[in-house]
């Protein structure tokens, strides 16, 4: 099979987790408008998900997995996954499943006409500290970066695979995906999908990581934005 778009799932201690997110997964590829395939990224998880990963992708063609030998982040996930994907879109969904992978087919219909589609949490099941706190971050942001993004954090993207090789990544990044393909003159578009709560496992993120270190990178974003290198080739001999 020709396939035309690859899910990228970062993974880090992710066990209780991790079946689910085969199934879930699986029957979205029975109904996706892309001939999808799945990517997992085990960010140095020191729990079983690596023995599960692999025993999910010996039984089903469309995934794969890459390991790290230590936990590096998500940044360094969701950045990795782009440097391994070989299709021409490349999206992302965390593998607590807080948004529904059948939800990747509205950003799809997007696409066509944009560079990057990031879905926003209508109704969010987030308790109230990281649901305020979540917004803190996003005003923070969009106040340093002007992206017009309501929820950068929402872990459900599409991305053209070309626009998301080019996107020079750092600790913190994937908070700046819309504003990265900004950056490059592409096109971006917000749309409203689904969410719920989490049902196993831990949040990898507290109030601290959610208001501090947001803020810190936005001055980082500053940096790197005076500094990025941005070319188009108009011919070549």
């Amino acid at each position: 099979m020709t396939y035309q778009f690859t899910i990228v799932v970062p993974v880090y201690n992710e066990e209780e987790n991790l079946l689910r997110v085969e199934k879930e997964l699986l029957a979205y590829t029975k109904i996706a408008t892309k001939a999808t395939k799945i990517l997992f990224v085990n960010d140095g998880s020191k729990d079983k998900s690596q023995s599960i990963i692999e025993t999910i992708c010996n039984r089903n063609d469309m995934f794969s997995f890459i390991k790290f030998k230590e936990n590096r982040g998500l940044s360094a996930a969701i950045k990795a996954g782009f440097d391994y994907t070989e299709t021409e879109l490349v999206g992302y969904i965390d593998s607590d499943l807080q948004t529904a992978p059948e939800d990747f087919n509205l950003l799809l219909k997007h696409i066509g006409e944009n560079d990057l589609v990031t879905g926003v949490r209508a109704n969010r099941k987030d308790s109230f500290v990281k649901n305020m706190s979540s917004k803190i971050a996003n005003g923070i942001r969009r106040s340093f970066t002007h992206d017009g993004m309501d929820d950068t954090g929402c872990p459900l993207k599409v991305i053209k695979t070309d626009f998301a090789k080019r996107i020079p990544m750092f600790k913190g990044l994937h908070r700046f995906l819309p504003a990265m393909i900004l950056l490059q003159n592409g096109k971006i578009k917000q749309v409203p999908v689904q969410h719920f709560p989490r049902v196993a496992g831990e949040a990898k993120f507290g109030v601290w990581n959610r208001l501090i270190g947001p803020l810190m990178d936005c001055f980082a974003y500053l940096w790197m934005k005076k500094k990025y290198i941005n070319y188009q080739v108009s011919k070549q001999g």
